[in-house]
Formats: C-alpha cells, sequence, structure tokens
C-alpha cells in the first residue's frame, strides 16, 4: 500500500484508472488537511466505492503516536513512531493568545526532518544516538497533520519551524516539497513567509535553497563566533569553517532579501563571556540580521550548564551597545523536555 501523502502527484492519474474526476484529488487533499479526516471513511461527500478503493490502495498514517506530553504553558510533544519501529518527535507551540483567530495569536510547529542528526552538536540531544535515516516527505506532512489535530476546530497552524530532529538541508529532496503541501491553498496555507529553516550551516545547500527556493526564512545556527570554539561545540564545523557558512548566509541574504536570523545557544562558562559577545559582533559586522538568543536548556546525561542571570544580560548587553538586534528565545516546553534541544528518538521521563 502507498502512503497517500507522497502519492499526490500521482492521485489524479490514480482517479482516471478508477473513472473518477481529477478534481477529486482536490477534495481528497482538503479531507487530510482542513477536515483533518482520520479515515478514508470519514471523507463523507466521496462516494462510497471510491472511499473503498482509497482505503484499499492507500494509508493516511504511516506513524503512530508512541507518547502524547503536555506542558502547563500550553506546549505539546508527540512522540511517534514510524513504519520501521523508529521514532521522532514533533512539538506544537501556543504562543500570544487562546485562538488562531486573535490577532497576533501563533500556533507554531516544530517538525523534525530525519531520525537522529550527524551535525554532533555537543549540547543537543538529538544527535545523541547519530542519524538513522532521512525522513519521507509523508513523514514530514504527517507531522503538520498530526500537531494540527491537536488544535481546536476553529484554530489553524500558523507558523512551521524545521528546528527539530535533524539537519533539514542535508534532507531539501524530501523537505521541500513537503513545504510546498504545507503552503497549498486548498490545504493547511501556511504563508510561506512564516516557515523557517533551520541549519548549522551546509554552505552548498543553502546555494541551492538560495536558487531555487529563496522564499523561507533562514537561521543559521552559530553558537560560537570563531572556528576553534565553533569546532568544539559544533565538529562538523572543523570541514566548512565560519567564513563559508557567513558567506553562503550572505548570499541566501542577497537572493532572498530577508533578514537573516543567527541562533546562538547560550551555555554557561562556555560561550557566554564578554570576550564571546565581542566577538559575535565582529562576526556579524554590515550584517542586517537577528540574533536569537537561546539559553541552553539541560539535557540528562549532558554536562553542561545554563548562563547565569548576570553572564546572560552581560551578554546582551553588549549586543544591545553594539547595535546588534537581539532576541531572546522565550522558554517553552522545558519541563515535558520539549524545548530547543532537547528533542531525542526515545520517550524521555517527563
Amino acid at each position: 500500500m502507498q502512503h497517500i501523502l507522497e502519492a499526490a502527484a500521482a492521485l489524479p492519474d490514480w482517479l482516471a484508472a478508477q473513472g473518477q474526476p481529477a478534481w477529486r484529488a482536490g477534495a481528497i487533499r482538503r479531507w487530510l488537511t482542513v477536515g483533518r479526516a482520520e479515515s478514508f471513511e470519514a471523507m463523507t461527500d466521496l462516494p462510497k466505492g471510491l472511499r473503498s478503493a482509497l482505503a484499499s490502495e492507500f494509508h493516511i498514517w504511516t506513524t503512530s503516536i508512541a507518547r502524547h506530553t503536555r506542558a502547563d504553558d500550553g506546549t505539546e510533544k508527540l512522540l511517534l513512531e514510524l513504519h520501521d519501529g523508529q521514532r521522532i518527535e514533533c512539538v506544537l507551540l501556543r504562543e500570544q493568545g487562546p485562538g488562531a483567530g486573535e490577532a497576533g495569536a501563533r500556533r507554531t510547529v516544530c517538525i523534525s526532518s530525519q531520525v537522529g542528526c550527524a551535525m554532533g552538536c555537543v549540547f543537543c540531544a538529538s544527535g545523541l544516538d547519530g542519524v538513522v535515516r532521512n525522513l519521507t516527505t509523508g513523514e514530514i506532512v504527517e507531522q503538520l497533520l498530526r500537531l494540527q489535530m491537536l488544535l481546536p476546530p476553529e484554530e489553524r497552524l500558523s507558523h512551521i519551524v524545521v528546528m527539530g530532529m535533524g539537519e533539514p538541508l542535508a534532507n531539501l529532496d524530501r523537505l521541500l516539497p513537503a513545504l510546498a503541501t504545507a503552503q497549498d491553498r486548498d490545504g493547511l496555507g501556511i504563508s510561506q513567509r512564516r516557515i523557517t529553516i533551520s541549519t548549522v550551516g551546509l554552505p552548498p545547500a543553502i546555494d541551492r535553497l538560495a536558487a531555487e527556493h529563496p522564499v523561507y526564512n533562514l537561521a543559521v545556527s552559530l553558537h560560537a563566533a570563531d572556528d576553534d570554539l565553533r569546532t568544539r561545540l559544533v565538529p562538523v564545523n572543523k570541514a566548512i569553517g565560519l567564513a563559508e557558512v557567513m558567506a553562503a548566509a550572505d548570499r541566501y541574504w542577497e537572493a532572498s532579501g530577508r533578514r537573516l536570523t543567527f541562533e546562538y545557544v547560550l551555555l554557561g562558562r562556555l560561550n557566554d563571556q564578554p570576550e564571546h559577545a565581542h566577538a559575535l559582533v565582529r562576526r556579524l559586522a554590515g550584517r542586517a540580521a537577528l540574533v536569537n538568543v537561546i539559553p541552553y536548556n539541560r539535557v540528562a546525561g549532558l554536562p553542561y550548564e545554563e548562563p547565569t542571570p548576570t553572564d546572560r544580560e552581560r551578554f546582551l548587553d553588549i549586543l544591545r551597545a553594539a547595535g546588534v538586534n537581539v532576541h531572546v528565545r522565550r522558554r517553552k516546553g522545558a519541563r515535558i523536555d520539549a524545548a530547543c534541544g532537547q528533542l531525542r528518538r526515545a520517550a524521555s521521563t517527563a
């Protein structure tokens, strides 16, 4: 049996072979997204024979929910088991108001692109066991549909951040079609300007994105402003180097016209001192960029510490005094291990 989300492009031809009009492909797609149908039988405006044929030929779901956890701040996390027994996590974050219809309300999903991660960031739970495989396009879209079903009918997803498990730019062939599905006006209808892709910085893939799809927000995970420290924190940097990462980011900015975001996980006594802040100011000189400072979220089994309030504020003061546009990531979902850097392949103890 085929995954309906993987077979979407071929669905009109399949329908024609069934003696059905091609426009029913759009109706099926709307049932999966807007209608939140969990089975073909629930697609009540389709002929009963067609529903039966769909059920015999396709799967809607290839994942199952292994664990569903909730935090007091409205964050929810799903541990999904895939068809081959592998597991991934994805997160729903609620911000600025109880309903998506209210001005400023956000319903953001943080989704994964791989089972595990090969980038080796030493402070991140997602890469503790390395990478197993890329997710398929259908598995990426399924995360969106699973998370959307956690919302009441009157609410809808508003933003996507591809910041979960894995390096998104290492799986562009499957990620880009998934994001195109997310933008479908007859489906989830999420604006490309509300989609952010996070990367440690893979220059060839950044250049490919700039050439093919310079429409998404790009967030580059720096975590250090010099190669020695960054290689300690992000080992893949040894084969790339910050100069190449920054040059590729600049090319993306030129192609897209979108302000760059640089993410910086603040680790106590490792990269949070005044000399680190001044080095970051020098590295970003002349760039129209936002620095997203993320105070470290503890991961069980890792030796790293959160920055002290004094060190954090001093670091931020130095950036702001130099005119750097700074945002401090609000901690959400930490109590259920759903915050930045805490997603992993096994069920947590939360």
